[in-house]
């Protein structure tokens, strides 16, 4: 029978090798590492069966976002406490040893959100308190909506785990190149402007919106401490919000036409 405290952790994957061994690695302590993948045609299913990870198998088909997949690989997990971690993030040895600590106690929330440290460039940023993932959870209470970037639904209280130095959080191993961090907004804005087809953005939000967006990360989030790197990341901030904007307008004006 599960012990009360016992803790699966659930990574989808789909050509992941790159990581997969780093990711692995931190998370070997762990009760359970489920491994959902999505046929992946490298050496990801072969890396997992090094590490004993229950493997499960989630059909690709025509998906190309991992959403649909999450809550499969959820409800495949031995115990009730879950801990979803990407295939390029780490798990460190305060966070583990945090959540193990936190399941002891009687107050323990439905879902805790924890703080992800982001490359840009090279370097890990300083604006990465905006980046809270909400990746702890009791699953039976819990539901991944299917759509891009959405955070899991969770019935209950749900903490957050403050910005400190004491190394509770991921860190994020990806440190994609420009080429690619425009890249996948140009994808992920196709994605995400369904979500705003309600809103008739106009001119003021083609201007004020990048704004804002650029001000937050530079001054509110504190990317003006990476120098270059922050004023890029800041700029590339503003650049999605504004491609999002007009692919909204572009949408709503083509509609006006048929």
């Amino acid at each position: 029978m599960p012990q009360k405290g016992q803790i699966s952790v659930v990574i989808n994957t789909y050509n992941a090798e790159r990581f997969l061994r780093q990711v692995l690695e931190a998370v070997k302590d762990f009760d359970e590492i489920l491994v959902c993948d999505m046929e992946s045609t490298d050496d990801t299913v072969a890396i997992a069966r090094e590490y004993g990870c229950h493997i499960v198998t989630f059909p690709r088909g025509e998906h190309t976002i991992v959403e649909p997949a999450r809550n499969f690989a959820i409800s495949q997990a031995a115990f009730r406490w879950v801990l979803v971690v990407d295939a390029d993030e780490i798990v460190t040895k305060e966070l583990r040893e945090y959540l193990y600590a936190r399941v002891a106690e009687a107050d323990c929330p439905k879902g805790i959100m924890i703080p992800r440290l982001n490359k840009f460039l090279g370097r890990y940023i300083h604006d990465h308190s905006a980046d809270h993932q909400l990746r702890f959870f009791d699953h039976t209470v819990t539901r991944w909506p299917e759509v891009i970037h959405a955070q899991p639904q969770v019935e209950g209280r749900v903490e957050k785990i403050p910005k400190n130095d004491k190394g509770i959080h991921f860190l994020h191993l990806a440190d994609e190149t420009i080429s690619e961090y425009m890249e996948k907004a140009n994808r992920y804005t196709d994605y995400d402007k369904h979500k705003k087809l309600s809103q008739r953005y106009g001119a003021a939000a083609l201007l004020f919106r990048p704004l804002w967006y650029f001000f937050r990360c530079y001054v509110l989030m504190g990317a003006w401490r990476d120098g270059l790197r922050g004023l890029m990341r800041s700029m590339y901030k503003a650049v999605y919000q504004w491609t999002l904007c007009a692919k909204v307008i572009e949408h709503h004006l083509q509609e006006e036409k048929q």
